[in-house]
């Protein structure tokens, strides 16, 4: 199978070309400087002979995003359109990666695959005009949700935590914001069994199962670190006020996965276990 994955240098997408790599698959690994995904003739002339399509290219500055929305919305929305409209025309599948910024993130029970979108930043308005976007440009498609990444080759939360526990004595870290801490070679795994196992073109969610806050994961966080997590104290949104509204929900359910029969990713706390090490370096 021939892949494509753009956005290849970043967090998510150096594991996907790692995995794939190491399974003997044929891969192109695009960043920046290879590939200007908004340019319409530079994606129509680099997606060709090839089976899978996989977009990890993104605005993820949130905050930057509400004073930007129109460049975002570029590299969001615009690009994964052309990407789309590329991998139709050569015949290939494609997979366009996601966020869970796309609900409102008020919810109390987990969002389902075909919950209504009600983003409330402009980082969610431009990822969920991408969602639309590849839907009507490639019917051979896979919108792949994932929320709260983590992982070994860029910046991320556990290892800004651990950065700063390594300074101070105490950590106040918020507890109204749950989510699923999830790790980027899970989500590379997820990503590739869905392919081979030919899932129905559709939207999925790729995070780990379970839930905690920020404030618990901080704990497992510090605790890998051989610290006391009582370091770690609770504190509210309101104490970190941003540009952009964070979902004080981000918890997403996995029933498109289990019904194609794809196991979804084990529980965070198990994850977070086997990802440590070599998320921070240790």
């Amino acid at each position: 199978m021939r892949w494509i994955v753009t956005g290849a240098a970043g967090m998510l997408g150096t594991d996907l070309v790692e995995r794939l790599a190491g399974d003997g698959q044929e891969v192109r690994a695009l960043g920046r400087s290879d590939l200007d995904v908004t340019d319409a003739r530079a994606v129509a002339r680099e997606v060709r002979d090839v089976d899978i399509v996989v977009n990890c290219a993104a605005w993820t500055a949130v905050d930057d995003a509400e004073a930007q929305e129109a460049a975002a919305f570029e590299l969001n929305a615009v690009a994964p359109q052309l990407l789309a409209r590329a991998a139709r025309e050569t015949g290939a599948r494609m997979v366009q990666i996601s966020t869970d910024y796309v609900f409102d993130g008020e919810s109390d029970e987990p969002y389902a695959e075909d919950a209504a979108l009600a983003p409330r930043s402009a980082y969610g308005r431009t990822k969920a005009a991408g969602e639309w976007a590849v839907r009507a440009e490639n019917p051979d498609h896979l919108v792949v949700r994932t929320a709260w990444l983590y992982g070994a080759h860029g910046g991320c939360f556990p290892k800004t935590m651990a950065r700063l526990a390594a300074d101070r004595p105490e950590l106040q870290v918020v507890a109204d914001q749950v989510g699923q801490p999830t790790w980027t070679a899970d989500v590379a795994d997820l990503v590739i069994s869905m392919v081979e196992a030919e899932v129905p073109a559709g939207t999925y969610h790729a995070t780990s199962s379970g839930q905690v806050s920020w404030h618990g994961f901080t704990r497992a966080i510090v605790q890998s670190l051989g610290k006391d997590p009582e370091m770690v104290r609770e504190t509210t949104s309101d104490a970190f006020v941003r540009p952009a509204p964070r979902p004080s929900y981000s918890v997403l359910g996995h029933a498109a996965l289990e019904r194609a029969g794809v196991e979804p990713i084990g529980d965070w706390a198990q994850r977070w276990s086997a990802a440590a090490s070599t998320v921070l370096g240790r």
